[in-house]
């Protein structure tokens, strides 16, 4: 029955593609028996829209985000009997503005869980291209070490002030890193770095979160699924709780990279995986699947 908690669809994120009953769909096809859904929180402020948006208002956002809450409740009652769906978001977290956002919204909705992922540092983007990325790294003057220091603080803030429920690709600093030039990884020799990823580590497991391992990182080229292996290990080692997400962007991405998570699960000594499951009163609790690995979903499209 294995899963994913992080999804998007063109419908309602503009980088994705499709409707989001295509990625629902998609899911049921590959026999997946939970789902969670988590298009994005939106942003307040217009210097915050991507280019993709630009004929947008932070006031559109709000109302597309309503829309897709409404259409992800209409999904869960319309495939109920063949999987269960549960309603989230994926954070947001340029400004402190977003957290208060955050807390509002997910009243507001009765959201079900959050991701909790950072994709800005100190208000620019750190995901949407290389050259915003090499951009943040010049806002360091250079210094990589100082840039990822930061972005683990604005990880840890985040953190405390919304208690996602999943973390989302938890090292996503390192995903233009140049590593094929040689650059020196901070978080393998920067014992700064390595501290303050330790410290948010510690600090997610101390209140119960799911760290995800998702696949998407190597879409973009990455040598492991996020996080990579150094940080996964520390979070195994430690006991932290770890669940899978695809972080697909339309139905063609759902179960992306299923088959070397697989093999990278086995090679990291991951057995269990855990999930979310909501009752019927509506209450989120989180379950276990033991010897995940070993479970028949995976025999679909996995050697």
């Amino acid at each position: 029955m294995p899963f994913s908690f992080h999804t998007h669809s063109g419908q309602f994120c503009r980088h994705a593609s499709g409707d989001l009953e295509d990625v629902v769909r998609a899911a049921i096809s590959k026999g997946m028996l939970v789902l969670g859904l988590s298009e994005h929180l939106p942003r307040a402020r217009t210097q915050d829209l991507y280019p993709e948006e630009s004929d947008m208002t932070p006031a559109d956002l709000h109302k597309v985000f309503g829309e897709y809450v409404a259409e992800a409740r209409r999904l869960r009652e319309k495939y109920a009997g063949q999987i269960e769906i549960l309603i989230g978001a994926e954070t947001e977290y340029i400004t402190s503005t977003c957290l208060s956002l955050a807390k509002q919204l997910r009243q507001e909705h009765a959201l079900d869980y959050l991701v909790g992922s950072l994709h800005h540092i100190d208000e620019m983007p750190l995901d949407f291209s290389v050259a915003l990325y090499d951009q943040l790294v010049t806002h360091f003057n250079g210094d990589r070490a100082a840039m990822f220091c930061r972005y683990f603080d604005q990880q840890l803030e985040l953190l405390q002030e919304l208690h996602p429920e999943v973390i989302g690709h938890f090292d996503l600093v390192r995903i233009f890193h140049p590593y094929a030039l040689g650059v020196a990884d901070p978080l393998e020799l920067m014992p700064e770095v390595r501290r303050r990823a330790s410290r948010n580590i510690d600090y997610a497991i101390s209140y119960g979160a799911l760290f995800e391992i998702n696949s998407r990182a190597w879409k973009k080229g990455l040598r492991d699924a996020y996080p990579q292996r150094d940080l996964l290990a520390e979070i195994l080692e430690k006991g932290g709780r770890v669940t899978i997400s695809d972080d697909s962007h339309g139905a063609q991405d759902v179960c992306m990279h299923y088959d070397r998570l697989l093999a990278y699960l086995r090679e990291l000594g991951v057995h269990d995986l855990h999930y979310l499951h909501r009752t019927g009163d509506g209450v989120v609790q989180t379950l276990v699947l033991a010897r995940a690995t070993e479970h028949g979903f995976w025999k679909g499209f996995c050697k």
